[in-house]
């Protein structure tokens, strides 16, 4: 067992949680993405002193948050890999944005500062099929000529579980890279070619900050609140640019929603000469038809409560709120699409 290994097998983690109140009638249940799990954590506290309706939110990892709601173990599931409008339609599903942030690289490198390391997309995706394999290789070192770095083999680390930020990544590492493109692919789970894999943004945020000379992947919040060293990435401009609010607003900036395709949208490597490449909405799936109506309606007040009173709390986390002309879209989408099991809107 190499050094790698052996410390990997003593280190534990632990699987997000949200349960805020008393079980009630009311209480609503979700889960899912890891990806918005703390904001979804301030609203839900925020709600429950306001309405006393609690949440409890599973933060599994989107692939089981589209497991649990196709089951119909839980009141929504919650994924940042959207759903095509065909998967939808197929499972009786619809699916709506909440917020959007972004994914960023994040490293373990003594000495190397947050954001003083640059990364090509192309250089990014080498490293994680394994083909640059050492922090002073000549191609990392001609973009960093101020920074120094070891003669030390970089150890990378991913998601174990299915998961809408690795769709989120690895959709970028497609956009960018031919060999990646042929070779592994987008999706939420791949085989990944090189690595060691944790569990949840949460598991991959503890592994990198544990395990020297190491590079992997969470949403900003967990670099943030984790104090994590971040990258700068060369967008499709050719700018190398931070990951921060503003970054993952021009991103965004680009999006053309459209209720009747379930809100799919994928905003990784968008023009703007400061738009993070890789950018991601998360979203979530509720039932067309309801056969626990009261239950939906919960989910959605609260949902409809979050878009018009959690902007600055997902700000203050660096996720970026949605637009109130989408939030409009959305609500109006609900009144359509979401109906008990007799036909009656439950949103009015």
């Amino acid at each position: 067992m190499n050094k790698l290994n052996r410390l990997l097998c003593g280190i534990g983690l632990s699987v997000g949680l949200l349960t805020i109140g008393t079980a009630q009638a009311t209480d609503i249940t979700g889960a899912g993405a890891t990806f918005p799990y703390p904001v979804y954590a301030k609203w839900a506290e925020a709600f429950r002193t306001q309405t006393n309706v609690g949440l409890n939110y599973q933060s599994i990892g989107s692939g089981g948050g589209i497991k649990q709601i196709k089951s119909k173990t839980v009141d929504f599931g919650a994924t940042d890999a959207p759903l095509s409008p065909e998967e939808l339609g197929l499972a009786g599903l619809t699916q709506f944005p909440t917020v959007i942030g972004g994914v960023v690289p994040v490293i373990n490198v003594s000495g190397v500062a947050p954001g003083q390391l640059k990364l090509s997309g192309d250089n990014l995706a080498a490293i994680f099929l394994g083909k640059i394999a050492k922090w002073n290789d000549p191609k990392i070192v001609a973009d960093n000529k101020n920074v120094a770095l070891p003669d030390e083999a970089i150890n990378v680390v991913h998601r174990s579980d299915g998961s809408g930020t690795s769709f989120i990544f690895t959709t970028y590492l497609s956009q960018v890279s031919r060999e990646w493109m042929g070779s592994v692919g987008a999706s939420s789970a791949v085989a990944w070619p090189t690595g060691t894999g944790g569990k949840g943004n949460e598991g991959v945020a503890s592994y990198v900050q544990r395990i020297k000379n190491s590079i992997g992947y969470v949403e900003y919040a967990y670099a943030l609140q984790n104090k994590m060293t971040y990258v700068q990435l060369k967008n499709r401009d050719g700018n190398y640019v931070k990951p921060e609010a503003d970054n993952f607003k021009a991103a965004a900036a680009n999006a053309k929603w459209d209720a009747d395709k379930g809100f799919y949208m994928i905003l990784t490597n968008q023009p703007g000469s400061n738009s993070w490449p890789i950018t991601g909405a998360t979203f979530i799936l509720v039932y067309k038809s309801q056969e626990k109506a009261e239950n939906a309606k919960e989910v959605l007040k609260f949902f409809d409560w979050a878009y018009s009173n959690g902007s600055k709390m997902a700000a203050d986390l660096d996720y970026v709120p949605l637009p109130d002309s989408v939030t409009q879209m959305i609500r109006a989408s609900w009144k359509t699409q979401i109906k008990s099991t007799d036909g009656k809107a439950i949103w009015q």
